[in-house]
């Protein structure tokens, strides 16, 4: 679908750790843009589900560091050639941190606490079994990534053109703020 605003941006990419609202923020921008939607994280657990692998329990350190370039590519692929995408992944940004025509939107949530229980209703498990699924994933996604790519804090807020703390706004706030950046205008 063709954009409906002149904007500078021909792709945004949504990254964050876990339970942070990366989903709902994308799944809001491509109700709004009807642009499409490339979740690399559904792609990680249906890879994962495939292999055997709890990607709640285990992180990045469970898949081959041949199968995580491979995904690394096909992200720097959608990143070179694609238009009108809502591209979703934990490094989406740390990747597209040299491309000026894409907009890179980090969402954070410092309150640890909300993250757990982020977790624990959307998995319902237990409140300590979310902090172990959250510390577990987070840590061995990081150790990967620094093993393969160098180390590099992936989300720190200078490779972002918008940072957003999703425990002090909500999620249509949160989906104004992106919008606004666009340069976004209802019809």
């Amino acid at each position: 679908m063709v954009s409906p605003f002149n904007s500078k941006y021909r792709l945004i990419t949504v990254s964050g750790k876990v339970a942070v609202g990366t989903t709902t923020l994308t799944k809001n921008l491509v109700h709004i843009l009807g642009w499409k939607h490339i979740n690399f994280g559904a792609l990680q657990r249906q890879f994962d589900r495939e292999h055997g692998i709890n990607e709640n329990k285990q992180g990045a350190l469970a898949r081959s560091d041949d199968h995580e370039k491979s995904m690394e590519e096909m992200g720097n692929k959608i990143l070179k050639s694609e238009k009108n995408v809502v591209y979703e992944a934990w490094l989406s940004g740390f990747l597209a941190r040299n491309y000026k025509d894409v907009l890179r939107v980090l969402l954070i949530c410092p309150n640890r606490a909300i993250k757990i229980d982020r977790v624990a209703n959307r998995e319902k498990i237990a409140i300590e079994e979310a902090k172990h699924w959250i510390k577990q994933r987070e840590e061995e996604n990081e150790k990967k990534w620094k093993k393969l790519y160098g180390n590099f804090n992936f989300w720190d807020e200078k490779y972002f053109n918008l940072v957003i703390d999703t425990y002090a706004t909500g999620p249509m706030e949160t989906l104004g703020k992106v919008l606004d950046k666009l340069g976004y205008r209802h019809k």
